[in-house]
């Protein structure tokens, strides 16, 4: 008899419910015969007053078709896993390691302190080393059988066996048990628990400001210049008021022409605006390029200045204070910052400037950062994320509610007299533009920020490139703290305010979020591994930092399939914000720092038709072809592609994937569902970092 097998149709039609019948007809399984009603998925045709079977060859081709491109799948994910074991092969073989100095044009410089790379990196190790160790017991107590969970319950099997404690493992075992139970549980729980506590206060405020931004939506709230000084729908405005230009840059000939080229076709009267050209560069090469540009749109009319410092102290601060003691600037009422990557649209004063008549209170008029290459890999996308979410939650509320945020150094519009009252430019810190905005703040300017105009600009494509950038982002803060701290206590200003600034800006988002992502999530998390009676909840490990990636992805909606590769990189650039945060906050060599981004010279198609489909209104200036801007950043860009690049290797990042990997593997002893995979994918993800193997890869 030929066996037969059933199942229940779940097709949306009349039969649905109705069994469908495989019978065998042979015991080699070779032809197979399908009763039941008709169903798409099995080719089953019905014929009126019967059920008549299908050809058993064109359920065969469905099989194989099914095979196919599962077969199609595997062989893709063995593609990209060798692709991915050759990459690795590639960069342990080159062995250029993170702690090799940088080599410049004109010398090695070093990015971060000896001492304090090694210290921390030694921190890192001891707690590896130890997780291995730990690790090894825990392995063999598994396989005597003591796997029985927390410590109590094992001590009171060991001392309530009638064979007691044998052998120097089993009493060496026990000891470690009663010792982690007396001196380490406690403490660890207790600082798990306050990493929880100021985890859920962040959580909070990153609540409350995406709560913010849904209310500005709603209400559809939006700066309006004062009636008469500029119309959105024709884009002219009759207010012309003296403004100043200034292009920072610094070894930077990847991008100096784009930029060069988008603040000569700004729309606005020549005899009201002179653009400044601040080049710090060493080298030789990029000054006499740049000063070539300069002369080129000199010629084609532009009221365009170059400077060039010879004592090239205090970085970009000392450069734009050096530019602001100029004679001429006394006549200028704004000045407008660029950084050297940036291409602002030629509307871009038309919508800025407007917002400050009227307003003798305002300070800054801050435009939001658009970018050109933001899905050039998965890097530049996560950046996107970041940025994304830091422009239209966080500066958005907090102009709305509070007239107050960080400047971000380029893309705005000052108005000089405030600079000048906050005392300029100041070389203290390398966040020069928290530093003046902090400052402008204390004597009671008010600040902008227009979310609907953009600023097209660069993201680093490259870990190492983003990864000094970052350190530079997290250790000014602390330094700018412990300076602005109290000048922040002495001032004028309301109560409300000093809270905003020391607690939430300085304390909440620039020194307990990376504090405590890398504690509980870096040490803490692995460490209860081992000394299982200290805790962290489910919710803690996984279901609040789910939530709290998915308000942070809300601003990028296109980027909601990165949501769990956007979670573990946060993690994993915890152990760079953390040093970085340490070294600011206590003073630290590698705290003084200032590493210019390396940029890779990007314009996008629209950027260069922009330049050449100017508006009509526009006052005495030519325009390059856009066929030679074309050949002439395409022939940068081969520049850029022959000069020589490395990938490294990064000892931080591997020596925490392989402490969380271990960890892994200790929670997989223990059945720790979540956790397990938590700490897993988390380590693998800082194994990647690593070995740089996320951004720009270079062959």
């Amino acid at each position: 008899m030929a066996p037969s097998f059933s199942w229940w149709n779940n097709t949306k039609d009349t039969h649905r419910g109705t069994p469908v019948v495989i019978k065998m007809e042979n015991p080699n399984w070779s032809m197979v015969e399908l009763e039941g009603p008709s169903d798409e998925d099995f080719l089953i045709s019905e014929s009126p007053g019967r059920v008549r079977g299908k050809n058993a060859k064109q359920f065969t081709w469905v099989l194989l078709l099914k095979a196919h491109r599962a077969a199609g799948c595997l062989t893709s994910i063995g593609s990209a896993m060798l692709g991915l074991a050759s990459a690795i092969r590639r960069r342990v073989a080159s062995g250029r390691m993170d702690t090799d100095a940088d080599v410049e044009p004109h010398g090695v410089r070093e990015v971060e302190n000896p001492a304090v790379r090694s210290r921390f990196y030694f921190c890192i190790k001891m707690f590896l080393c130890l997780s291995v160790l730990l690790l090894g017991f825990e392995v063999a107590a598994y396989f005597k059988g003591w796997h029985f969970g927390p410590a109590h319950l094992q001590l009171e099997y060991l001392w309530a066996s009638p064979f007691g404690v044998k052998g120097a493992f089993d009493w060496v075992y026990s000891k470690w048990v009663l010792f982690r139970v007396q001196y380490l549980a406690r403490p660890l729980q207790f600082l798990a628990s306050s990493c929880i506590v100021l985890f859920m206060i962040q959580s909070l405020d990153r609540l409350i400001l995406c709560l913010g931004c849904f209310w500005i939506r709603f209400k559809k709230i939006k700066p309006v210049p004062k009636e008469g000084s500029f119309d959105p729908e024709t884009g002219e405005t009759g207010y012309f008021p003296m403004v100043l230009v200034q292009i920072p840059m610094c070894n930077e000939k990847e991008v100096y022409q784009t930029s060069i080229a988008a603040v000569c076709n700004l729309d606005w009267p020549k005899s009201k605006m002179l653009i400044q050209i601040l080049d710090d560069s060493d080298d030789p090469t990029t000054q006499f390029l740049i000063k070539e540009e300069v002369h080129k749109w000199q010629q084609e009319g532009a009221n365009i200045v170059y400077r060039h410092r010879v004592i090239r102290d205090g970085y970009k601060a000392g450069n734009l204070k050096s530019a602001m003691n100029c004679s001429y600037v006394k006549d200028y009422e704004f000045v407008a910052i660029f950084d050297a990557d940036f291409q602002p649209t030629p509307d871009f004063l038309k919508r800025t400037v407007p917002h400050f008549m009227g307003n003798d209170e305002l300070g800054l008029v801050q435009a939001r950062w658009s970018f050109v290459n933001r899905d050039e890999n998965l890097l530049t996308r996560l950046q996107n994320i970041n940025l994304s979410f830091h422009f239209e939650v966080e500066q958005q509320v907090n102009s709305v509610f509070i007239n107050f945020f960080g400047f971000n150094g380029t893309a705005g519009v000052w108005r000089i007299k405030a600079l000048e009252e906050a005392g300029g430019w100041l070389e203290r810190t390398t966040v020069e533009d928290m530093d003046i905005a902090v400052r402008a703040h204390l004597h009671g300017w008010k600040f902008i920020f227009l979310n609907d105009v953009e600023c097209q600009c660069e993201l680093p494509e490259s870990y190492e490139a983003y990864r000094k950038q970052q350190h530079r982002w997290h250790s000014g803060p602390m330094q700018l703290f412990r300076l602005c701290l109290p000048a922040i206590i002495k001032s004028k200003i309301s109560i409300g305010k000093k809270f905003n600034l020391i607690f939430l800006f300085f304390l909440l988002r620039k020194l307990i979020l990376p504090f405590y992502s890398f504690t509980l999530f870096c040490i803490i998390l692995p460490m209860t591994m081992f000394i299982p009676e200290a805790e962290l909840p489910a919710w803690v490990v996984c279901y609040i930092p789910a939530t709290m990636s998915f308000l942070n992805i809300l601003p990028a909606p296109k980027a909601f399939p990165f949501i769990v590769p956007y979670l573990l990189f946060e993690n994993t650039m915890s152990v760079t914000k953390f040093n970085a945060m340490i070294s600011g906050l206590f003073q630290l060599g590698s705290a003084y720092e200032w590493v210019v981004t390396k940029k890779s010279g990007r314009s996008s198609e629209g950027d260069l038709t922009s330049l050449v489909e100017k508006p009509k209104h526009q006052r005495g200036v030519s325009v390059p072809d856009l066929d030679e801007m074309k050949e002439e950043i395409r022939q940068q860009e081969q520049k850029v592609s022959r000069k020589k690049k490395h990938n490294r290797i990064y000892t931080k990042e591997l020596a925490l994937a392989f402490l969380l990997l271990t960890a892994a593997a200790r929670s997989l002893l223990s059945a720790q569902g979540i956790h397990f995979y938590f700490l897993l994918f988390q380590g693998v993800s800082f194994l990647l970092v690593g070995l740089d193997l996320i951004g720009e890869q270079v062959e």
